[in-house]
């Protein structure tokens, strides 16, 4: 295993074109599921000039809460900063197009009989974690989210004025030792408002970046690795300057690259959609399985099929940093915990209304809420099982 080497991840802001239709799809996964928590909701949201099309499959009240949902829309547009021209929370057109989910897909997810609530949909997931942030998340994508979520911040609260809603960071950090060295080059690019200069977004941004980073890490920084909106003009922007769409940014969302991904987007989706809550599981397993100390990182992959309970297979990859044998840690799996569709939402308490929060910044290294329920995935209440392997 590589020891020394450079690697990069990016993250994408709230105001991103694909973030904003992210959320619009999370906030309709939530209405339905507060209404009813056993809803099911495919939801797949378009951003683009002035306008927002829903389309996707409902069990639950779809027609009925149509304009329900367009309100709540214009309110995600409101909350994430978007009163320009070429895209308002007030005058966006929005297109509904929910309808009820296929029978065929129903009939396959549900449990009947003896029959236990099979997977939405086959699939590949992956979960992972490491040691390189106390999150225990890889620390590019790590450091590359939490300088947008200090921008958009300070753009809502006011101390950074000028900035817009869309905006992009990327930051490349060296490795000695597998270990998180140096931040060697960073780019921010961020929407401003007409008339500031990079010069001036770069007086704006500077402080965050040094609040997002520690400070150890920024020594080596140089100013020619240092890139902030380098075309020069970043003035139009979100979906007046770019089309979004659900599910796009799967490894912003994940992992920055740093581990696989199985492919499904997270978004959108119910808790019977395994794309989104046997990712979930997988990071959760995997979180545990290092902050137990029996690895120093983690790779779970868990694979289903279409209307069966049971996973198809446990994988376990700790790249040779592990304490124990990785099959045991594998066969442990199981016994720890339920992974069945149903097992997963019961243990993680998936069927609550926690899912518009998650969309942007990305799905894991967030703080688990215990009164809300969210990021039930992130809690550490697996430890002392996995322990007990050792």
């Amino acid at each position: 295993m590589r020891k020394d080497y450079l690697f990069t991840s990016e993250s994408v802001s709230e105001g991103h074109p694909d973030k904003v239709s992210d959320r619009i799809s999370d906030m309709v996964v939530d209405h339905f599921i507060a209404k009813d928590p056993f809803a099911r909701v495919a939801c797949e949201t378009l951003t683009t000039t002035n306008k927002v099309v829903l389309a996707g499959e409902i069990r639950g009240p779809v027609q009925e809460d149509k304009e329900e949902i367009i309100s709540k829309v214009r309110d995600c547009i409101k909350d994430i900063g978007y009163e320009q021209e070429g895209f308002h929370w007030q005058n966006a057109d929005i297109q509904y197009l929910l309808h009820g989910q296929s029978a065929d897909i129903a009939m396959g997810v549900d449990s009947s009989g003896n029959k236990d609530e099979g997977a939405g949909d086959q699939g590949i997931m992956f979960g992972y974690a490491c040691t390189e942030t106390p999150e225990l998340m890889p620390a590019p994508i790590y450091y590359s989210h939490k300088i947008l979520e200090l921008m958009a911040k300070g753009r809502k609260e006011g101390s950074l004025p000028g900035l817009e809603p869309d905006s992009k960071s990327q930051v490349t950090l060296k490795y000695v030792n597998g270990q998180p060295h140096a931040v060697t080059s960073v780019v921010i690019s961020t929407q401003h408002a007409d008339g500031l200069s990079p010069a001036d977004v770069q007086e704006i941004v500077t402080p965050v970046l040094k609040q997002a980073i520690p400070a150890p890490l920024l020594q080596h920084l140089s100013d020619e690795e240092y890139y902030v909106n380098p075309t020069g003009n970043f003035v139009i922007g979100g979906p007046d300057g770019d089309t979004g769409l659900t599910g796009r940014k799967i490894i912003v969302d994940t992992y920055g690259g740093a581990a696989p991904h199985g492919g499904g987007a997270f978004s959108g989706k119910d808790p019977t959609k395994v794309d989104r809550s046997a990712a979930y599981a997988a990071r959760y397993l995997a979180k545990n399985i290092v902050a137990a100390g029996l690895s120093s990182q983690c790779t779970i992959q868990l694979s289903y099929a279409i209307g069966v309970a049971k996973p198809l297979s446990i994988y376990v990859n700790t790249q040779g940093t592990n304490t124990i044998d990785e099959a045991k840690i594998e066969a442990a799996i199981p016994e720890i915990m339920n992974l069945s569709p149903k097992g997963i939402r019961e243990k993680l308490q998936l069927n609550r209304p926690i899912y518009e929060q998650t969309a942007a910044y990305g799905h894991f290294g967030r703080t688990h809420n215990s009164t809300s329920g969210a990021f039930s995935w992130e809690a550490l209440d697996l430890v002392s099982d996995f322990k007990s392997l050792a």
